[in-house]
């Protein structure tokens, strides 16, 4: 063996030691959404704080340098995509990064994020904005600090902390392909409304069995491919997909026995998530080449399993026999076409997490536009509500009518996941571009779904995406899958050709 085969393996070595107690964190983090007692929340946020302060020791320290140094791994060219020079590459990114943190705010982060999370829990439940004021405050405090210490050139504050989710990205980047999405998604909005047609949603509202939900809701799932056997779906405040490592997956939902979409489109959208994380190459975990891209091609998982797979009309096809039966009493006297068109009615509407596929986008345009601010320090966290319903005014034409279905609807402020919510929308965008390759790729796609054949579509995302890591950056993946940059185009196009069918358009 010879001495950088040797220093590569002590590398590989050292990050899957750390990979494998971030894991640790993960399922405290799990268990604090899911099982965690009220009282529990101080210890909780401790334990957390001083993980993250462990990870933080190890991703910095002094052995990693050395290793980094004698790999050159600083002067790796960017176009080498061999796996061997995408785990040092990237690894030496995420070092470069965590060196320029404190350790101490890396442990204050994690504690007061804890705890905020319970606070917005209360608070969202309750209404009340000025019970989780003070802890907005203290997270927008602690990410404006790690911001400052990041570093962003020539941009703006808050590209320091999109580049943690979606690498590479900017804030100028991720306006100029969200400016003719939005100019596009106005007019089809109007389109619509002008139509004149209106779905019965209120079939969709009707009572449906939280334990027929759950039971239909993992049979879904498992057919589109999450391996239950590696995997397991709970209950939460607001739902999430964590991959601890191989073989441990999990999957959160939230039910209402008036409202079926939430928790089956939740379920799917999660399971997404979790088809990625079980596709990753395992013999890479730990390694860049064994995480995903970026979170906007997580995204992107997720939105194409919940929307372009699950709210078509042949999936449905395959599905409704089955959810006829087990929901007797609410659809036994409803269509397919009808089903199919309440699933898929667009208008303005409060919650992000339920919206349609073309109003949601707006959704994350609105919140990407109050986070620049409120991490330069041109928004203070007091004036969040007012600005939120001001804004939401001008997106949608109309007004929260209170604080939990407003600005306190989503958990990521609360968990410092600030720099987050444009990847959701760049997500719609990269699976409309994979979508219609995977489709030239594979045939009809809408017919396979009919048949409830969806292996193939999983295959190709597993050999296209998943197994691929961190081996490109997102606009890369996305250019090497489709041969074009990324482009709103796609997405718009798709869009139309739905909406324009069911609207009459």
């Amino acid at each position: 063996m010879t001495d950088r085969q040797q220093l590569y393996q002590d590398l590989t070595a050292e990050l899957r030691k750390t990979s494998l107690l971030g894991s640790c964190s993960a399922v405290l983090g799990w268990d604090e959404q899911t099982n965690l007692p009220p009282g529990g929340g101080e210890h909780r946020a401790n334990q957390l704080s001083l993980l993250a302060g462990l990870v933080h020791e190890r991703i910095t320290s002094p052995r990693l340098k050395e290793l980094f140094e004698a790999l050159d791994a600083a002067n790796i060219p960017a176009a080498d995509d061999t796996p061997k020079a995408v785990n040092i590459r990237e690894a030496y990114r995420d070092y470069d990064r965590a060196t320029k943190l404190p350790q101490k705010l890396v442990e204050e982060i994690s504690r007061v994020t804890t705890l905020s999370q319970q606070a917005w829990v209360s608070a969202r439940k309750n209404d009340d904005f000025s019970a989780f004021q003070p802890w907005l405050e203290k997270v927008v405090t602690l990410k404006r600090e790690e911001a400052q210490a990041i570093g962003y050139g020539d941009g703006i504050p808050y590209d320091a902390l999109l580049d943690i989710y979606e690498p590479g990205a900017t804030a100028d980047i991720v306006t100029n392909v969200f400016t003719p999405l939005r100019e596009e998604l106005v007019s089809l909005v109007a389109a619509i409304r002008e139509s004149g047609r209106q779905p019965d949603v209120d079939i969709l509202t009707r009572s449906y069995s939280i334990d027929k939900q759950r039971t239909f809701g993992i049979d879904a799932a498992t057919k589109i491919g999450f391996n239950f056997d590696e995997g397991r779906l709970d209950i939460a405040a607001h739902p999430f997909c964590s991959g601890f490592g191989p073989g441990d997956c999990r999957l959160t939902t939230r039910y209402d026995e008036h409202h079926f979409p939430g928790a089956f489109f939740g379920t799917l959208h999660e399971a997404g998530h979790g088809i990625y994380e079980q596709g990753l190459d395992r013999q890479h975990y730990g390694l860049p080449m064994g995480n995903s891209t970026s979170l906007g091609i997580h995204e992107s998982q997720s939105r194409l399993w919940e929307n372009f797979v699950g709210r078509s009309h042949e999936f449905w096809q395959h599905f409704y026999p089955a959810a006829q039966e087990t929901f007797a009493a609410a659809l036994s006297d409803v269509s397919l076409d009808n089903f199919h068109a309440a699933i898929n009615d667009v208008r303005p509407s409060l919650i992000r997490v339920e919206a349609d596929e073309v109003t949601y986008n707006l959704h994350i345009m609105l919140r990407f536009e109050i986070e620049q601010p409120l991490i330069a320090g041109d928004l203070q966290p007091g004036d969040v509500p007012a600005v939120w319903n001001e804004k939401f005014l001008q997106f949608f034409g109309i007004t929260p009518p209170n604080d939990a279905d407003g600005c306190m609807q989503d958990v990521h402020w609360s968990a410092g996941l600030i720099g987050y919510f444009p990847t959701y929308a760049l997500g719609n965008m990269y699976a409309a571009q994979m979508y219609e390759v995977a489709e030239a790729d594979l045939g009809n796609l809408p017919d396979q779904f009919a048949r409830g054949e969806f292996s193939r579509l999983k295959e190709w995302l597993n050999v296209n995406v998943h197994r691929r890591g961190k081996q490109y950056s997102a606009n890369r993946l996305i250019e090497v899958i489709s041969g074009q940059p990324l482009s709103h185009e796609p997405l718009v196009k798709r869009l139309r050709q739905k909406y324009s069918a069911l609207y009459g358009l």
